[in-house]
């Protein structure tokens, strides 16, 4: 163990250091002295850097880097839970989409069941139309 003080392989602080950020939590010198949290803002805004350049430059023109807290661009999408329109009872994958562009449940997917602002005659005849189209043939001339 004497080794080990002698290498400077392990050195243990004799306080916890704060965050670099000054987020109010302790940092790790293996995070670059900083917190779990936002060493990982850290590593997910240099991925997007390294995607997106162009939403790079707009990110650090509006936000200073020193902030511990991740813009609304930054952080990780909310999985937004799919709720029926007319009922608003949670249908996850068994949401039915209308051709209105409104998800609804097993029980308000029929048009009829939530007033459908879609017009159905007109798509079919404009279907039916495009898939046969009039054929005339060149009258017969007489001699």
């Amino acid at each position: 163990m004497d080794s080990a003080k002698k290498d400077g392989a392990s050195h243990i602080p004799s306080e916890p250091e704060l965050c670099s950020n000054n987020c109010g939590f302790f940092g790790s010198a293996e995070n670059q002295n900083l917190c779990s949290k936002c060493y990982r803002d850290l590593c997910i805004e240099e991925k997007h850097s390294a995607t997106e350049p162009s939403l790079d430059l707009t990110l650090a023109v509006g936000k200073p880097s020193s902030s511990a807290e991740p813009s609304s661009s930054q952080a990780e999408p909310s999985k937004e839970v799919e709720r029926c329109a007319s009922c608003f009872k949670k249908v996850g994958l068994t949401g039915f989409v209308c051709k209105c562009g409104v998800t609804f449940c097993g029980t308000h997917r029929y048009p009829e069941k939530h007033q459908c602002s879609y017009d159905f005659k007109t798509a079919g005849r404009d279907a039916i139309s495009k898939a046969n189209p009039v054929i005339k043939a060149d009258k017969v001339q007489r001699f």
